[in-house]
């Protein structure tokens, strides 16, 4: 599966700002290309039940579904894959049980890190956190640009094509900025869910990654 991660919305039950998880699904549509179910604290049977429905709401738009951390999650929902931290079910593993055709993303922090990916199992690579969130406990102080930068550069010369979106404090605001420090695409949580309108939200941040992309292929 192509991936295209341009805008990844993250869905959280916890930040969905007042939303049903269907309902704001349907709303992020109008922009997102990629979406992943992030339940930390939902009980096993609950976010099946979850994922499921979510798969449903995005099939007419074409949009995949990912499931954060959980590999029996995804499994169990048909989930489209599977988005791994670095404490996660190893990569190996995950594609073990998943198969080749699921999509397998991993979280990458640091430049140590981005040389460690096994990059023959791995789809994408989220780099981040890039700014300051309350929509993540990140142990260590935000990346910024320039440590974006930096691990984009370790991954590109690794893999030229690799498919890398960046994370954390991103919005309407920042997204042209992140996307000249080099990655494909924004994911985000709060820029959408916390919104006043997640629809109109979507449409003007994938608007704005739109454009810096199209800058930076000048």
């Amino acid at each position: 599966m192509a991936i295209d991660l341009r805008l990844y919305a993250l869905l959280d039950p916890t930040l969905a700002g007042g939303h049903e998880l269907d309902d704001l699904a349907r709303m992020v549509a109008a922009g997102a290309t990629i979406v992943q179910l992030r339940d930390k604290r939902g009980e096993t049977r609950a976010m099946i039940d979850a994922a499921r429905s979510l798969r449903c709401v995005l099939a007419s738009a074409r949009i995949p579904l990912l499931v954060n951390d959980r590999v029996d999650v995804a499994l169990a929902a048909q989930a489209d894959g599977v988005h791994l931290g670095q404490e996660d079910m190893a990569v190996a593993d995950a594609r073990r049980l998943l198969g080749p055709a699921a999509v397998i993303g991993l979280s990458v922090k640091t430049p140590a890190e981005a040389e460690a990916v096994p990059l023959e199992l791995v789809d994408y690579v989220a780099v981040g956190g890039v700014f300051a969130t309350a929509s993540k406990q990140n142990e260590g102080p935000p990346i910024g640009l320039d440590g974006l930068r930096r691990i984009v550069g370790a991954l590109r010369r690794r893999k030229a094509e690799l498919p890398i979106c960046a994370i954390a404090g991103i919005n309407a605001g920042n997204a042209a900025a992140v996307i000249a420090a080099g990655v494909d695409g924004v994911a985000v949580i709060s820029a959408l869910s916390l919104a006043p309108d997640p629809a109109a939200a979507a449409r003007a941040l994938r608007a704005a990654v739109d454009q810096a992309l199209q800058r930076r292929r000048r």
